[in-house]
């Protein structure tokens, strides 16, 4: 009821917004993890308002921006081979790899199947038991429930057409390799909340012990994100670190019990390479030996015959793209030479254009500071 009635309160916002800017003595940087943050925070011109107190920086924001590009190289080789679908999101089909993307290689005959889970890729699997599909297992912790699902799944149904092409991140060990970067300027995270609803905030407390730095865990609204900013500013003013939850109607210290148990039953925590951070260690998630065939990198031997080394236009162009300074929140997008001119959403140079969660998607349509030409 409390969370019901502070959003009937008009001037809520205001007031936050006053409080931050009175009680910050210098501009604090602050980096919020998850695109669907960053995208309420440019919405409703939070940045703009806090500009003099507070500068916000953008992380890594989602899965499909920090996808490898090897690994679309592959999910685009094998949709290729004979007798393989490919199953994904269909905000994947857009993310270059490093020359074609996936929508390209479905328009030039690749066997791509969109869905919306993945366990409805194992009942397709279920139904068309003369083809292998392979289901490209993307996303942060929220959605690896999920695909550890559809792998018990496809194994108590006994099914060998069935396998995960896995590309799993976790949030935390890209966090530590940011700040222990020589050039890092972050000095409080706004946690992702969704995140933090399976993992729960208990990993944070370590983090914040060994850096030093305040974490709030927030939610996506504007008010959330504000409380989440004020309690930053409030922590670094007064030269404290912790952990606050500030989105205590979704997120407990423990979490979701029955989605980690899945997680921790099918995977295993394993170094992994992030787009723009390079190699993350302990960044990803792969399948047990227990579970292992059904991993589709050892199932299938994937020839690179998509084109992408062939120096076409989409490669040069590529070329261009900063996105892995955007990720690693050293580059604001619209200080990128190609934003809004070369890269736009009807024709992206890389993956945080063609995201919905992108920081470049949200500062195209969102940021005062952008220039259509």
């Amino acid at each position: 009821m409390r969370f019901i009635d502070e959003y009937r309160d008009p001037g809520l916002a205001d007031r936050l917004i006053s409080a931050i800017c009175s009680l910050a003595t210098r501009p604090w940087v602050i980096m919020e993890v998850c695109g669907g943050q960053t995208h309420s925070l440019l919405r409703f011109g939070i940045d703009e308002s806090l500009r003099t107190a507070v500068e916000l920086v953008h992380g890594p924001g989602c899965p499909v921006c920090v996808t490898d590009s090897d690994a679309i190289d592959l999910a685009i080789d094998l949709a290729g081979q004979p007798d393989c679908v490919l199953a994904s999101f269909g905000d994947m089909l857009r993310v270059p790899g490093s020359g074609n993307s996936l929508l390209a290689a479905r328009t030039n005959g690749g066997k791509i199947l969109q869905v919306y889970s993945p366990v409805e890729a194992v009942s397709y699997a279920e139904k068309h038991p003369h083809q292998q599909i392979i289901f490209f297992a993307v996303g942060f912790e929220t959605t690896a429930p999920a695909t550890a699902l559809a792998v018990l799944q496809a194994h108590a149904r006994g099914l060998k057409n069935f396998s995960l092409l896995t590309s799993h991140v976790q949030v935390l060990p890209a966090m530590e390799q940011m700040v222990q970067a020589p050039d890092n300027r972050v000095q409080a995270f706004l946690a992702a909340g969704h995140v933090c609803t399976i993992t729960g905030f208990a990993p944070y407390e370590t983090f914040v012990r060994r850096y030093r730095m305040p974490v709030a865990v927030t939610g996506f609204e504007p008010i959330d994100l504000l409380q989440g900013i004020l309690d930053c500013v409030q922590q670094l003013e007064s030269g404290s670190a912790q952990v606050k939850n500030l989105y205590r109607r979704s997120v407990t210290r423990t979490g979701n019990l029955n989605a980690r148990q899945l997680v921790d039953a099918v995977y295993e925590s394993c170094d992994q390479v992030w787009r723009g951070f390079g190699r993350v260690s302990e960044g990803g998630l792969r399948l047990r030996s227990e579970f292992r065939e059904f991993d589709a990198g050892i199932r299938f031997t994937a020839d690179t015959k998509n084109g992408t080394k062939s120096g076409n236009k989409e490669i040069t162009l590529a070329g261009a793209c900063r996105a892995g300074e955007v990720l690693a929140g050293r580059l604001k997008p619209c200080d990128c030479e190609e934003f809004a001119r070369g890269c736009h959403p009807d024709s992206p140079l890389g993956a945080p254009m063609v995201s919905s969660e992108g920081a470049c998607a949200a500062y195209y349509h969102y940021h005062s500071r952008q220039s259509n030409p």
